[in-house]
């Protein structure tokens, strides 16, 4: 379905909506006036046969009234006409065979004036009308009129009404109503009809309005949409209105000269692309060299660690036994200056163990401001073309204009290359490593995630401990001293890991200037 058509079915829907209550009530309101003006003909109807027939009825002429009515009742569009005197009973009809007939206070013709406790003497002529079915289905109008008992009546020779007599009896007459439902129904077509009408000139005027300032002005940009789709960005749009799609155009007018402009820095990138990829290999070299220097010092720091630990074990041991012996009493003065040679040489081990731990652990940080993207850019620069990396997809969601940090940034780039390290070995057969950095509160986060084999519950509360390892290699001081590095610039290191989900690493730094002591780190998002 087009934009226009959209627009006129949904304009249209909000019209009607609108036109048909206001319709209805109108169609209601013309009903009620032409009900109104039948009840006004009905009464006069009344009115006139109870004038005309006056003066016979003082001459108690009765045939002659009857007379009168009964052509009164021949007229179109009267039905019946019948009088009732006060006590019920019907002296004429138009309908022979009723008169003489009583009708009790209750019938549709008494009601109106006798439904409370004291009749009525006046009575307004819609509160003495009624409708009601004549001869099987057809609508009638019955109106009810009081003959009243006047001086001329009570005051005549021949009749012998009182004079404190207020009603002599009641004129019934019953009208046809066909007349008015043809005319309400004659004006409830036209109605719809002139609805129809307007609605569908304005769905004409909006279609003409919509197809002119709207459909023509976007076939506009969607051609020209085509023709930068095809690198043609020598094309203008051309749109003579002032309004949002004028904008919309130049806007894209904008785009497409930026677009060429781009085009034309590219085509001089290619110009010179030789030597630029000549210095960017010149570039790699420089740091597959600082990459073997990184993997070299890293051997050699598991090949320290695991020969200080294996010696530091047996030395404690030499060195207690040889205390106590040196401390005993009753040793012979001839091998006092043996066992004190063995604890001075045992110490002296001992202190070469220490600092074997010492350099293959951490040293004091050397800090100084320094941006955190920037530590993290070099790391994989370092470690981002390892075989072991061939085979992950590296995503970077680096935020903008992050505070400076008061770090080592040698130590914290150590910290990042033991947990991408990690990372790109629980992903043997391949992954994404996702690295986020992001400020939070008076803090820089790092957030390392990768999609590998996850940690074991029964681990992960282990993985920070001294020679805690879950690899067939590896000595298990990586992530020990990552978490000693960490909290020694004031910072904190989480984890989270889902078996065959994956592992994520969060490490909070306190931004320079903030100290982060007694915060809480956030927790890693799995």
């Amino acid at each position: 379905m087009s934009l226009t058509t959209k627009l006129i079915v949904a304009i249209s829907i909000v019209l009607l909506l609108v036109l048909a209550p206001f319709s209805y009530l109108h169609i209601r309101s013309m009903k009620a006036l032409l009900f109104q003006e039948a009840v006004t003909a009905a009464d006069n109807i009344s009115e006139t046969i109870i004038k005309t027939t006056h003066y016979q009825m003082l001459e108690n002429d009765r045939k002659r009234v009857y007379q009168m009515i009964d052509e009164a009742g021949k007229q179109q569009g009267i039905e019946h006409i019948r009088m009732i005197t006060k006590d019920g009973m019907i002296i004429f009809s138009t309908e022979r065979e009723e008169i003489g007939a009583f009708l009790n206070k209750s019938a549709s013709a008494c009601d109106m004036c006798h439904a409370g406790d004291r009749p009525l003497t006046q009575a307004s002529s819609m509160s003495r009308s009624r409708v009601f079915k004549w001869a099987g289905d057809e609508e009638v109008l019955g109106m009810t009129k009081a003959i009243y008992n006047q001086e001329s009546c009570y005051t005549a020779s021949c009749h012998f009404h009182p004079a404190d007599q207020n009603i002599l009896g009641v004129l019934d007459t019953t009208v046809s109503l066909e007349r008015l439902r043809d005319q309400t129904a004659q004006y409830t077509r036209r109605l719809v009809l002139l609805t129809l009408v307007v609605l569908f000139m304005i769905a004409v005027a909006l279609s003409l309005l919509v197809r002119k300032l709207v459909i023509r002005p976007i076939h506009q940009i969607l051609r020209h949409t085509q023709k930068v789709g095809e690198l043609e960005f020598n094309t203008k749009v051309e749109v003579a209105t002032h309004d949002e799609i004028a904008d919309l155009a130049d806007s894209f007018n904008d785009m497409t000269k930026n677009l060429k402009a781009s085009k034309e820095q590219l085509e001089d990138a290619a110009r010179t692309l030789e030597s630029r990829v000549e210095r960017r290999t010149a570039e790699l070299k420089h740091m597959q060299n600082q990459l073997i220097r990184s993997e070299k010092l890293a051997s050699l720091g598991e090949i320290v660690a695991g020969i200080a630990h294996e010696l530091n074990n047996p030395l404690t041991g030499i060195l207690v036994m040889s205390s106590l012996i040196q401390k005993d009493q009753n040793l012979e003065p001839s091998f006092r200056e043996d066992i004190d040679t063995i604890v001075h040489e045992s110490k002296r081990c001992a202190g070469i163990v220490k600092g074997l731990l010492d350099f293959s652990r951490e040293s004091i940080p050397q800090k100084n401001l320094s941006s955190i993207n920037q530590i993290m850019e070099h790391t994989l620069a370092l470690i981002g073309n390892q075989s072991i990396f061939h085979n992950v997809e590296i995503i970077k969601r680096f935020g903008e204009s992050l505070p400076d940090l008061m770090v080592d940034p040698n130590q914290i780039e150590q910290v990042f290359i033991n947990l991408l390290l990690n990372a790109a070995q629980a992903m043997a057969q391949g992954g994404s490593l996702t690295i986020e950095t992001a400020a939070s509160d008076s803090s820089i986060c790092v957030r390392i995630s990768d999609t590998g084999c996850g940690i074991r519950p029964e681990d992960l509360r282990r993985i920070f401990d001294p020679f805690f390892t879950t690899k067939q290699k590896g000595t298990g001081l990586g992530l020990s001293v990552s978490y000693g590095i960490v909290q020694n610039h004031g910072g904190a290191i989480e984890v989270e890991s889902e078996v065959g989900v994956g592992t994520t690493f969060l490490v909070r730094l306190p931004a320079a200037g903030h100290c982060a002591e007694g915060e809480e780190a956030p927790k890693a998002a799995a």
